[in-house]
């Protein structure tokens, strides 16, 4: 296997940071998913108190298993985690227009990113980040 010496190989530490914070990621992701699938009275109040009808909750559990099986396989990660922005920016913007705190999603946004630029080496070849490794 020839290596590419324009995207130097990632440090052990860095590919095993990025693949712990993804797998943090891939869990909230799933988790939120699960809740929506129970369809439970909680979940059903919950998206009321939100403004989203509660018959969405199934919909929104399949937007979020699609993003993060993206995620998951290494040749569409890059879209599943714009994907995964693009969903946590829609439950940002909820929680601003309700004047509630919406650190959860935008950390979830940035948990995913960090992530892939751990792991990733090319990544950090594009993005204006110094040197991580």
């Amino acid at each position: 296997m020839e290596i590419d010496q324009r995207h130097p190989a990632s440090s052990k530490k860095l590919v095993w940071a990025g693949r712990i914070i993804s797998a943090l990621v891939v869990l909230v992701m799933l988790f939120s998913a699960a809740m929506k699938l129970s369809q439970s009275e909680e979940i059903s109040k919950g998206f009321e108190h939100l403004g989203w009808p509660a018959r969405l909750a199934v919909t929104l559990a399949i937007v979020e298993i699609v993003c993060t099986v993206l995620y998951i396989i290494p040749q569409t990660a890059v879209l599943g985690a714009i994907l995964i922005t693009g969903y946590s920016g829609g439950a940002i913007a909820t929680h601003v227009r309700l004047g509630e705190p919406f650190i959860m999603p935008a950390v979830l946004g940035v948990l995913t990113w960090l992530a892939l630029v751990f792991r990733d080496a090319r990544l950090r070849s594009v993005l204006p980040i110094r040197k991580l490794g």
